[in-house]
C-alpha cells in the first residue's frame, strides 16, 4: 500500500516539507457554464449592468482566486504563479 505523504505513521495529518522539492511546471484548466436570462446577457454584452462591467469583475475575481488557492485548499503549499488567464464566452444557445 502506498503511503500518503500528508499522514504520519499514526494516521495523523501533517504538513509535508517541500523545501528541497525541485520546481516543476504545472498547468490547470477549469471550465464551467452559467445559465443566464436573455435580458441579463444583453446587459452584459452592452456593458449596461448597474454595477459596471461584469466580465471584468469576474476576471479580477478569478485571478484573485487562483492566487489564493493555497490558502483555500487544506494542506496545499503556496506556489508562485507565472500566468493566469480567464476567458468568457456568451452563448445564446444556452439561455435559461
Amino acid at each position: 500500500m502506498n503511503k500518503f505523504s500528508h499522514l504520519d505513521t499514526d494516521g495523523n495529518v501533517k504538513m509535508v516539507d517541500v523545501t528541497e522539492k525541485t520546481p516543476s511546471i504545472r498547468r490547470a484548466r477549469a471550465e464551467g457554464i452559467i445559465m443566464l436570462q436573455a435580458d441579463t446577457i444583453n446587459l452584459i454584452q452592452n456593458e449596461a449592468m448597474p454595477k459596471g462591467n461584469v466580465l471584468t469583475t469576474a476576471k479580477i475575481a478569478g485571478i484573485q482566486a487562483a492566487k489564493k488557492t493555497w490558502d483555500l485548499i487544506p494542506m496545499c503549499h503556496q506556489l508562485n504563479l507565472s500566468f493566469v488567464d480567464l476567458e468568457f464566452e456568451l452563448n445564446r444557445e444556452q439561455i435559461m
